[in-house]
Order: C-alpha cells, then structure tokens, then sequence
C-alpha cells in the first residue's frame, strides 16, 4: 500500500471516528438538561455557518455549468439535504432512550437497507455477498442489541427513532453518490446542509419557542458542529479519492467501535461479549461487501 493510499485512509479514518464520536457528546448534553431541539438545531445551525466559510475560501470548478442548470442543482441538493437533517433528529431522539452502543448499531442498518434500496431502484435482486452481508448485519444486530437476552430491556421508542434515524440516513447515503456530481464536494456539503438545516428548523421551531438555552452554541453545539458536519466532509473529501470507494467504506466503518469505546470511555457503557461478538460481525459484513469494490480500485 502507498504513501497516497495511507494518508487517504487516515483521513477517512479520522473522518469516521469523528462521527463515532457525536452520540456520547449528546449524551453529555442530554446530561446537562439540554433538549433534543436545541442539540440538532445548534449543530446544523454552527455547522451551515462552518461549511459557508470554508466554501468562500475554495476554489471555484474549473469548468462551471451553465448558471440554469447549476440552480437545478442546488435545489436537488438542498431536497436532498432534508435527509440529513431527519437523520440527525431521529438519532439524537433515539440517544435519549437508548445507550451509544445500540444506537450506532441500529444507525448500521443503513448498510442492508441500501442493497434493498438499490435493488429497488434498479429491479435487480442483489448478489449472494450482498445476501449473504445483509444476513450477517440482522445476526450481529441481534447480538449486538442483546435482543436474545432474559434480560433484555430496551425503551422500544429508542429503537423506533434509531431504525428511522437509518432509513434517512439511507437516502442520505444515496443522494450523497447521485445528486450534483458535477460540483465540488464541499459545495454539495454546503447545499445537503442547508437542507438539513432548513429541516431541522421548521421541526425544532414550536419547541425552541418554548425553551432556547442560547448557551447551547458556545458549547455543545460548536464541538457537535466540528465532529459532526465540519470535519467529516473535509476529511472524507481529502481522503475518499485516495482510497476509492471499496477501501473508504471498509475504513469508515471504525465509526461503529469508536462510538462504543467512546461511550464506554466517557460515559461507562458496558458492552458484553455478546455484543461485542456482534459489533465484529456487522463490520465482517460490512468489509466483505466492500472487498469487490476495493480489488477492482486495485487493479
């Protein structure tokens, strides 16, 4: 492996623990008696701000589109961009009832919801790996969520919110490789967050009316801002067309176990070995469905 290819799967690398990182900052906030509305809607606020100022300062495409079509695409990205939003607000509801550990894990499950989404969108049933890493991720997803358990008590709310939190960010996923390719990544990042903000804002309007700690920004909402929406774009756009698609996938995947081992860390989520056993097996599957892309980069 070359210099080009490590120095992209750290940045990616990076990238994914900063993800892994959020839902154990909400937990902290959610501690400090902030609500769910007031976390979301800080951090996509801050983090719109972040993304507009990093965009000033980019270069420009080097072949622009006509001014017509660029709009066009703008807008498919803002629409495209409420999924994200969505996302965030279910998965920070889901932390409220659920530990990190199960949250993530059900956030994973965006990974089979795809194949099934694909298959849809292009009638053609998925291929046997395919089958074979979407029965692997509903196995470790049992066993990760204890779901087998005498002793399994988990708030079904959390689990409703956190499957939602994975359906949107399916399409999130989805949009993110098909809508305004053209465009530089950041400005597809500035375009998906405007739309995830404006989302976000008329969800989280009614109740921030009600309660509005303005103290969330200077906290909460730029650390979640920063891990969350600032970062992880700049490093996944460093560094995914160093890896390639299949190598990228494989090493963001460390988001699932940075997440456990950050909750077990700051907040003493206890993971058993059950879990653990299924935590590895939703990352087996989700490297063996993307070794084919990785050894065509490779060829």
């Amino acid at each position: 492996m070359n210099n080009s290819i490590l120095k992209g799967s750290l940045f990616v690398a990076l990238g994914a623990i900063s993800y892994g990182m959020l839902t154990t900052f909400v937990k902290m906030a959610y501690a400090e008696g902030y609500t769910s509305h007031e976390i979301t809607f800080s951090q996509m606020a801050l983090g719109l701000a972040g993304l507009v100022l990093i965009n000033i300062f980019i270069r420009k495409e080097k072949a622009a589109a006509p001014i017509q079509k660029k709009s066009k695409s703008i807008l498919k990205l803002v629409a495209a961009g409420t999924s994200l939003g969505l996302t965030s607000t279910f998965y920070y509801l889901a932390a409220k009832y659920i530990p990190v550990s199960i949250g993530i894990v059900l956030l994973m499950q965006s990974v089979w919801m795809g194949v099934v989404l694909e298959a849809l969108l292009e009638k053609k049933a998925p291929g046997a790996k395919k089958v074979f890493a979407v029965i692997a991720i509903l196995a470790g997803t049992v066993l990760a969520t204890n779901l087998l358990a005498d002793s399994f008590q988990l708030d079904w709310r959390g689990m409703g919110w956190g499957l939602l939190a994975a359906m949107s960010y399916t399409v999130t996923i989805y949009t993110s490789n098909t809508v305004a390719l053209q465009l530089h990544p950041l400005r597809r990042s500035l375009g998906m967050m405007l739309g995830g903000t404006l989302i976000v804002g008329i969800i989280s309007f009614p109740f921030l009316i009600e309660q509005f700690n303005l103290q969330i920004f200077q906290k909460w909402g730029l650390i979640l801002a920063l891990f969350g929406t600032i970062l992880p774009p700049i490093l996944y756009t460093r560094g995914m067309p160093k890896t390639g698609v299949g190598l990228g996938a494989i090493v963001s995947s460390i988001e699932l176990p940075a997440a456990v081992l950050m909750a077990y860390f700051l907040l003493s989520e206890r993971v058993d070995m059950y879990q653990w056993a299924g935590i590895i097996l939703i990352l087996i599957a989700v490297i063996q469905m993307n070794l084919p892309n990785f050894r065509r980069g490779k060829a």
